[in-house]
């Protein structure tokens, strides 16, 4: 059976009887588009950029095997999210490596901007994921630069037409290497009324020349609090002709249900267990009941330090009636590189969880090998530590906003390299 058979995404008779599963590990984002709303936490909510929680690479895995055991229609296991897959390579790659190792027959694909996927393109074609869903919008920069309120490539931030261009660039890269390993690609668009709906069927006829397999135009959804959440979704009678004239150039995605990033099951159908097997396997496990504590605080009241700009860390042990502060250890002193979070790693080796309000790739990579659960979250320490006290996880845990440091740091805004 060839694979197009098994993926409901690339083949509407699919859809009836194959389900798929998005897996939530890339929770940074290497751009910011103007429609884009991301959250976790959100179990109710059903759109792309959604999800109640953020799995490991190995919790990943045992939320699709507990899920294809609930339902065996499951044959596609995807990354969607709530981020993209390449602004969290380390994360992408290894699920994709667990997929390959403990699911041999299942088919594999992502979705992403196109923005970083370039040099990791070999690396999906060697752990045989075949297809691959690229979301562009406009191939006029002009139009794109309306599109995204930030850019980020090669630790630097563009915006405006310089963000459209380097955009541009990398996906029409991203398209022909992808084509020419002999990948299948969709390209999702999505329709913004007044900025690109009238120039979709020249974006159509410029993809045609890559040979893509599928285009899937979805009408924007007003997102509250994005920049475009004042923007009309389009009409359904505007949706057609521009589906129309899409298929002029290329086959048209039809029956696109915007799944979140935590989907699981049939599409169109909303199956309640994948959301308890989600939040089951998602939930921290230690060893002896509650874990030791540090906390990245600037006044002791609340989580709202960044890592690499705390000089000290606030440790809290588990006691019968709840947490204690038990001491105030100093972090490493900055300008090590690597070995400042070494160091730390090595500070905290009677710790199992820290907590912090950001923390950069580098140092979160570091901290976890080692074995320290590192939560980026916000809101008052005590309930975070209830929540901690009942072996759950912290209660307002969120997707790190990709390069927020900088904003209140006094480093480089680049992840706290040093």
């Amino acid at each position: 059976m060839p694979q197009s058979a098994q993926h409901p995404c690339f083949s509407q008779t699919a859809s009836h009887t194959h389900g798929r599963i998005h897996l939530p590990v890339a929770a940074k984002c290497n751009i910011q588009c103007n429609y884009c709303n991301r959250k976790t936490d959100c179990p109710n909510e059903s759109r792309p950029g959604v999800t109640s929680t953020l799995l490991t690479p190995n919790q990943a895995l045992e939320f699709l095997r507990r899920s294809v055991e609930h339902d065996p229609r499951i044959s596609v296991a995807a990354i969607a999210g709530p981020g993209d897959a390449f602004a969290n390579p380390e994360e992408t790659l290894a699920t994709l490596r667990g997929i390959r190792e403990h699911f041999p027959d299942m088919v594999a694909c992502l979705s992403s901007n196109g923005l970083g996927i370039n040099p990791y393109i070999q690396d999906l074609q060697d752990l045989g994921v075949s297809y691959v869903t690229l979301t562009i919008n406009a191939i006029d920069p002009i139009i794109l630069s309306e599109v995204y309120a930030w850019v980020r490539y090669g630790r630097k931030t563009y915006r405006g037409l310089a963000a459209a261009q380097i955009m541009l660039e990398k996906q029409m890269e991203a398209l022909e290497n992808l084509k020419s390993k002999g990948f299948t690609v969709k390209v999702n668009t999505v329709v913004l009324p007044g900025i690109n709906d009238q120039h979709i069927p020249e974006l159509a006829k410029h993809l045609a020349m890559f040979k893509i397999d599928r285009m899937n135009c979805i009408p924007v959804l007003q997102n509250e609090n994005s920049f475009f959440d004042d923007v009309e979704p389009p009409t359904t009678p505007l949706m057609d002709e521009i589906k129309k004239a899409v298929s002029l150039y290329v086959p048209v995605m039809a029956h696109c249900n915007r799944c979140r990033s935590d989907a699981a099951g049939m599409l169109g159908q909303e199956d309640p267990t994948f959301q308890t097997i989600l939040k089951e396997v998602s939930k921290p496990k230690f060893e002896g009941g509650a874990p030791r504590v540090a906390i990245a605080s600037q006044e002791g009241v609340f989580v709202n330090l960044h890592l690499g700009e705390a000089d000290s860390l606030m440790i809290f042990e588990p006691t019968p009636e709840g947490y204690r502060q038990q001491s105030e250890r100093a972090t490493q002193p900055r300008g090590l590189g690597d070995a400042r979070w070494e160091n730390l790693a090595s500070d905290l080796s009677d710790v199992q969880v820290l907590l912090v309000s950001g923390v950069g790739p580098k140092p979160l990579e570091i901290l976890r090998s080692k074995g320290l659960q590192v939560y980026e979250c916000t809101g008052f320490i005590d309930e975070q530590l209830q929540e901690l006290h009942k072996n759950s996880k912290p209660k307002s845990l969120r997707a790190q906003e990709d390069f927020s440091c900088g904003t209140e740091c006094h480093g480089s805004g680049t992840g706290c390299m040093s």
